[in-house]
Formats: C-alpha cells, structure tokens, sequence
C-alpha cells in the first residue's frame, strides 16, 4: 500500500475524485449509443449487444423467455434457496420499517392540506454481470422496489457469449418475482430502458451499480427518466488504531481489492499498524493520523461509500462521521456483511458524493403529490398578502385570479 502524506497531491487527488471519473471520450461514446438507440431501437440494442457482450440476439431473444427462468432452476440447490430466503428475509425487514405515513393537515378555517406518498408505477434496475455476476444487487435493489408498491420491475443485465443470463440472477429474480428481465447490458440497456423501443416499454427510474459507461448513461438520461445516484467504483475505508486486530484489517482490504478499480484506504493513529500492513497489501492507500480526530476529518472529507471503524470505542468515533454512505462498527461488522446480508442495501454513493447521496431505500421508488382544498373565507384570508408577493414578481393577473372569486363578475350565473 502507498502511504499518503497529509499534504500531498495525491491525497488532494482522493478528496477530488469525483471530478476524475468523467472522462471526455466516454462522454462522446455515451452520447453516440444512446442517440443510436434512440433512432434504432432494438436493432441498436442488439448491435451493441454483439459488439460489447459477444452476443447474438434477436429482438424477439432480447426478453428472457419464461423457460430459461425455469432452467435456471435445474443446477441450484435447496440448500442455496434457504440460505438465500434467511438473506431475503433480513432485507425484507429492513425496508419494511421505511415505510413512510402521508401527511395530512386540517385548519379550523377551512384549509386542507395533503401529501399522498405513491409508489412509481415502473422501475429499471440494472445488475452488473460483466466481470462477475453480481447476484447480490438483484435482491439489493429488488426489495426496496417491492416494499414501495412498485407494479412493474424490469432488470436489465449483460448476456455471456452464449446469449444466456447467470442461472443464480434469474432464480433470485424469478423468487422476488421481477416482472420482466432483459439481455442487455452498458449504455445501451441505460438508453433503452429510459427511451423505450419496440420491444422494450420505458421505465419511470433506473436504479442500480454499473461501470463508467453505464453511470455516464445514467447521467445523460436524467430528466428522461430519473435515476438513483451516480456511482463509480466501490470504496472501503478503514478507522484504525493500536486497538483493531492487523489480521482483520488485512482481510478487509483483502476483499476489497478483488474489485476491480475499487478504492482502499486505511487512516490509522498506530505506527506499528502502518509497518505491519504497509507491504501485505498490494493496492490501496495509508494515511497516518496524529489522533482519531484528525482521521475523522479525513474521512469526512473523503466522504468513502464504505467505512468500517475497528477501533476500540466506534460508536463514539462514528457520531463525529457525517460523510459516509454506510457505517460498520466494530471487529465483527466487516463490509462483506453489508455486501451481502446484513439489511440495508448495498447500492451506495462513491467518488465523494456520500456528502449528499444516500443509498436506496424505500422512499426511492416512490413519489409524493400535494393536495390543497380551501374554502371561500380561508381563500379570502390570504388574497391580500398574495396580492403584495404577485405584484412584488410584477404577476398581476396571479392576484386576479383569486381576487375574482370575490368581485360579482366571480358570481355563478343564475
């Protein structure tokens, strides 16, 4: 690991990331894809599906078919099915204490006032299989949209060569009963789930964890559709000190370095840490600490996705942390757990954005309306202090509007 100097250009380069992951060349690619998918539709989709995946579709192939969900079946154990149920169950939980009440105000005067909580009517959740298949962001992702009332939720994920989707994907999809999935991957996949083609209708939201082709389509889609957060690769960050176990800390960013492009950072206060870490670790980042407040400052400034603190008293340290997507404290908290099983999902904010990110929850896939309804005499009641703002703004006829309910040419005809 390469130890950062407190002042140095390289730990000002951490504190900037976000401002590196755009890059201009795959902003041009993005745009290219995504206006080809808008004119071509299936015929893109599928010709990037071939070129990027090695994959060849048809239109009719892009949906996977009832069948091969049915296959998927065949090779996975009971055994993995329980398991995965405990898991699920764990989730379910957690997102169902989210739920959110509406509120509802009645004045004396005659005012109402209403804000209806709905959920999204249809959402697109992207899963990586790229590199490995990421099984563990279908349920992540999946339950928060189930828990929220979502009706339809459509997954898109990248084929193997073979033109097949992972078995362990379909089966936890087939499980938490996803209404559609798709072999479509990158850009291509944001584009056509936001746009819409023949074959595929168009989603309300995308949520989900994707390479930088994948968030720069996200980022491009905006205001089409909306989307959760702009995501880079994952972050781990450890709080350290003469307290925390060497041999935790190492398994820690073991596991973190089998991301590819995944960042590690270690901030500790223990010299002796430092030495017996500094060169069993092969990638990643050591910043020495004079006391747990200057590595708490760090940290907030990072503002990591991951942060476990394995020092003696977390609780304490982590009331100081206010940039953070998730917290693990303690020896027996690793990240994996949250990875996995603990609750709360996994798809968190990277590349500094946990300063005002957060990770998917619930009210993600829901939307809230407001509803006013005054009567005559609280109208009237506020007609004049609306009259001195609409003028302020130089919006006469604003005031007139409600000035009329008040004049005789406001009268109902007889």
């Amino acid at each position: 690991m390469q130890i950062l100097k407190q002042n140095g250009a390289r730990i000002q380069q951490l504190y900037d990331r976000h401002t590196s992951f755009r890059r201009p060349k795959v902003i041009e690619t993005v745009q290219r894809i995504i206006e080809d998918v808008r004119q071509n539709g299936d015929e893109a989709v599928i010709k990037y599906t071939r070129r990027f995946d090695k994959a060849k579709l048809t239109a009719k192939e892009l949906r996977v078919p009832d069948n091969e969900i049915s296959a998927a079946f065949q090779n996975i154990t009971s055994d993995f099915i329980a398991d995965l149920k405990i898991i699920l169950n764990n989730v379910f939980l957690f997102y169902k204490k989210q739920r959110q009440k509406a509120v509802r105000m009645r004045h004396d005067d005659g005012v109402l006032l209403k804000e209806s909580i709905l959920p999204l009517d249809s959402v697109g959740i992207y899963v990586p299989a790229g590199t490995a298949p990421l099984i563990s962001s279908v349920y992540m992702s999946v339950i928060p949209a189930k828990v929220a009332g979502v009706k339809r939720i459509v997954i898109a994920t990248p084929p193997d060569k073979s033109g097949h989707v992972n078995p362990y994907i379909l089966a936890v999809a087939n499980l938490l009963k996803v209404n559609e999935i798709y072999k479509m991957g990158g850009a291509q996949a944001i584009a056509a789930l936001s746009l819409g083609t023949k074959s595929i209708q168009r989603v309300d939201k995308i949520i989900g964890p994707g390479n930088m082709y994948v968030t720069e389509a996200k980022r491009q889609i905006f205001g089409y559709v909306d989307i959760d957060m702009l995501a880079g690769p994952t972050e781990l960050m450890i709080i350290a000190n003469r307290h925390s176990n060497p041999n935790y800390v190492i398994a820690d960013l073991e596991a973190q370095s089998e991301h590819i492009g995944g960042l590690s950072v270690l901030v500790t206060t223990s010299k002796q840490l430092v030495r017996q870490i500094r060169k069993k670790i092969a990638k990643g980042y050591i910043i020495f600490a004079k006391n747990i407040d200057e590595a708490i400052d760090i940290t907030n400034k990072i503002a990591p996705e991951h942060l476990q603190i394995l020092t003696n008293n977390p609780a304490k340290v982590a009331k100081k942390i206010k940039n953070a997507a998730a917290i693990f404290l303690g020896p027996y908290s690793p990240t994996a757990l949250g990875d996995y099983a603990a609750g709360p999902s996994h798809v968190l904010p990277t590349l500094g954005t946990a300063r005002f990110f957060s990770g998917i929850g619930v009210s993600d896939f829901m939307k809230k309306r407001h509803i006013i309804a005054y009567s005559k005499r609280a109208l009237e009641q506020i007609k004049n202090p609306i009259e001195k703002i609409a003028k302020l703004e130089g919006l006469p006829k604003h005031y007139e509007s409600i000035n009329v309910r008040f004049t005789k040419q406001g009268e109902p005809h007889e």
